[in-house]
């Protein structure tokens, strides 16, 4: 558009008008009086009046045009539109840096209202979300790009007003992994699909759908009502395995089946050995992961396991460095290095052999593998003499299962290291203690009564454990004494254990390593104590015994499972550990016990 022949001028200029010199018509000069009959020319007055006319339309129009310029500079001033607001914040004709800055000023004041709880309602389950576990936040530079967008005409600029929602993020994963954390098990479960072994034989499952949460479903919810106020509800959606009936079917034909079909032969630089179909059966994975999805892989733990006998053929295992006795002094015994079949790598190949037909061939690597203690470490842990000894005695002999099982758990601790700062759990090295293992039934106390009990002797060797290392100084981390007290151990100080609930563990509290050295007799157990020496001395005090019970007769059901007591005393005593270094006294520990008097069984009747 045009005004008076000229074009608009841009908005961001003031209108410039263009004046054309006014000049009189073509002609002679006039001079003296009209000739008669011709036509009157303008007066002088008229011309005035007319050239006033002129001007003052023209200054009305510069003037429009100025107020029409200073209007567009006001309705357009500023990146975000006049009228505009987020979050209550009036962002209206700022720039984007302004308008980022305001709503950040806004987020801050309400961060105790932002960052608090959201409920959010999962079926029948009510989980409280915290915002920064999920990544649920107002992204401002999204917002104000949202809120610069907008394209109103002038007339909207200037008198309209609109209300722009912020734009909000959330991690979709990390919502759906809180979610079914915290409401547990809503909605339906999908049938997820698997083919599995039986024996040898493969066996699909096929999928079905359910009905549960959906990550985008749920976050696209949140997102909408987390500003509102009021509690959120996440829908239900139904939900299909990744994987379908049709590619289980494949699978089972491209894979599964001709995986089991034959065994794979498998090359290395020393020697060849074989997977048998068992081993590929146990190993080959066709589960599907949370979503449905079978991705096929064969587990290399699985594989290694399955193939214990097979890898023994071309396999050297690592040796660690340990510590022996030899004529009463210790002696380094070195470490050695080993190599293994690479089974992760080996997993790969075999997979992608399984679906061809036999012959089947795969190349295995060994990787060499360092012992966990070298001949160096074991040199700096500072084994060099006896810092303690502890002796307890038994009767029965070597025929005894009880002697036994003290022998034989004294065989599976005897050259145990403890490197210093280390925690030693008795529990934890032997592990189970039972038929399988080795060891005999003997006495137990068991609900307050001895009775028979794979392992029954244990209990001796390790109360002379703990002493060895409560002499040493050790720190004591985890024991509990009898509950009758036995004269073969000193009271107070002793331990007794039963796998897995009760333990005995210490820790080298030293700056040395420690070696656990154990001996027998047919008669006694010894366990020894080599480092160098931290202490000067541990020694223990106790007090005299008090509280003293007598125990009750108790008449039991004659029979193998019948053991006769003669009874025992209860008492409570307390022992302190006294221990010096440099001279001085250092550290005095406080032990105390209440022992229950041991009932006086009797096999039979009682009297009359």
């Amino acid at each position: 558009m045009s005004v008076y022949g000229h074009p608009r001028p841009p908005v961001d200029q003031a209108p410039t008008v263009e004046f054309a010199a006014v000049r009189p018509p073509a002609g002679p000069p006039y001079q003296g009086t009209p000739t008669p009959g011709a036509p009157a020319g303008p007066s002088p007055a008229r011309s005035a009046s007319r050239r006033r006319l002129v001007l003052l339309a023209c200054g009305i129009a510069v003037a429009v045009l100025a107020a029409a310029g200073a209007v567009g500079l006001f309705a357009y001033a500023g990146d975000v539109p006049r009228g505009t607001t987020v979050l209550g914040v009036d962002i209206g004709g700022m720039s984007r840096a302004e308008a980022a800055s305001a709503l950040r000023a806004e987020l801050a004041r309400r961060a105790d209202t932002l960052g608090a709880p959201v409920p959010v309602q999962v079926g029948e389950q009510t989980v409280q979300i915290n915002p920064a576990d999920v990544g649920l936040a107002v992204d401002v530079e999204a917002t104000v790009a949202a809120a610069a967008a907008g394209k109103p005409s002038v007339f909207g600029r200037l008198f309209g007003s609109r209300t722009v929602d912020p734009v909000v993020t959330v991690d979709a994963e990390r919502l759906l992994a809180v979610l079914r954390e915290g409401a547990g098990k809503v909605g339906e479960d999908m049938v997820m699909p698997a083919i599995t072994f039986d024996g040898t034989t493969p066996k699909p499952t096929y999928p079905k759908p359910g009905k549960g949460l959906d990550a985008e479903a749920s976050a696209r919810a949140l997102r909408q009502g987390w500003l509102t106020g009021g509690p959120v509800t996440v829908p239900l959606v139904d939900v299909h395995p990744a994987t379908t009936a049709e590619e289980v079917d494949r699978l089972m034909e491209e894979l599964a089946k001709p995986a089991v079909a034959a065994p794979v032969t498998v090359t290395t630089e020393r020697g060849d050995f074989v997977i048998p179909v068992a081993a590929i059966a146990r190993s080959l994975v066709l589960t599907a992961d949370p979503a449905g999805k079978i991705e096929p892989r064969v587990d290399a733990q699985a594989l290694r396991k399955a193939l214990t006998s097979q890898l023994a053929k071309v396999e050297v295992q690592p040796k660690d460095a340990t510590v022996t006795l030899a004529n009463g002094q210790p002696r380094v015994i070195p470490s050695s290095g080993g190599h293994q079949v690479d089974t992760a790598a080996l997993s790969q190949e075999l997979l992608a052999v399984l679906p061809q037909p036999a012959p089947r061939e795969v190349k295995a690597t060994l990787q060499a593998v360092p012992p966990k203690t070298t001949t160096e470490d074991v040199a700096k842990l500072g084994i060099k003499e006896k810092v303690s000894t502890f002796t307890t005695y038994f009767t029965g002999g070597y025929s005894s299962p009880r002697t036994h099982n003290i022998i034989q758990v004294a065989k599976e601790v005897d050259g145990a290291i403890v490197k210093p700062g280390e925690v030693f759990s008795l529990n934890g090295h032997t592990g189970p203690r039972g038929y399988a293992e080795g060891y005999k039934d003997a006495a137990v106390i068991l609900n307050g009564k001895l009775v028979p009990g794979v392992g029954g002797g244990v209990s001796q060797f390790t109360t002379t454990l703990f002493n060895a290392a409560y002499y040493a100084g050790l720190e004591d981390v985890e024991h509990k004494p009898h509950s009758y007290w036995y004269s073969r151990y000193p009271s107070v100080i002793e331990s007794t254990i039963y796998y897995p609930t009760l333990d005995l563990k210490f820790r080298n509290n030293t700056p040395y390593g420690i070696l656990i050295d154990t001996s027998w007799t047919s008669s006694s157990i010894t366990v020894s104590i080599w480092s160098t020496k931290y202490y000067d001395s541990v020694t223990t005090v106790w007090s005299e015994k008090r509280n003293i019970t007598t125990p009750k007769t108790v008449y039991l059901e004659p029979g193998p499972n019948c053991i006769a007591t003669s009874g025992i005393n209860g008492f409570t005593q307390d022992a302190w550990r006294i221990i010096r270094k440099d001279g001085k006294e250092i550290k005095r520990e406080k032990f105390t016990w209440t022992y229950q008097p041991e009932p006086r069984f009797v096999c039979g009747k009682p009297p009359a």
